[in-house]
């Protein structure tokens, strides 16, 4: 039961450490901040987000960002979109204190975007 326990805790934190993958379908999906071209069709709001309280201080920075993207980028594809513009991009920190003192590290990074729909032309303007 113990090496149960032990080998469910250890994939936990190996699933936790890695960046949420990218759908095929999303790869080509264009990312800014800059307002859509006025010619795409506004398809709604999206939130993308990489990790937690738990898994979030065994996964870099870097993973963070990049899998809070993914997500975001992953959502946008299913709704059919091909812009995101990004409204917000936020990371979280977690804390403890101590008898050493106090410690704060980034545990998980959340982006919200407005997704949208445009013709190819509009893309390449």
């Amino acid at each position: 039961m113990k090496k149960m326990t032990l080998l469910a805790a250890t994939a936990l934190l190996l699933c936790g450490c890695s960046t949420t993958p990218v759908l095929p379908e999303a790869q080509t999906i264009m990312v800014s901040t800059n307002p859509a071209p006025h010619s795409c069709k506004y398809l709604g709001q999206v939130v993308g987000n990489q990790g937690n309280f738990f898994t979030g201080s065994f996964t870099s920075n870097k993973n963070l960002e990049q899998g809070s993207m993914n997500d975001l980028k992953n959502q946008a594809a299913k709704m059919g979109a091909n812009y995101i513009q990004i409204i917000t991009s936020r990371a979280g920190a977690t804390g403890a204190l101590g008898s050493n003192g106090g410690s704060f590290m980034q545990t998980n990074v959340t982006n919200t975007g407005n997704v949208y729909n445009c013709p190819p032309a509009a893309l390449n303007e």
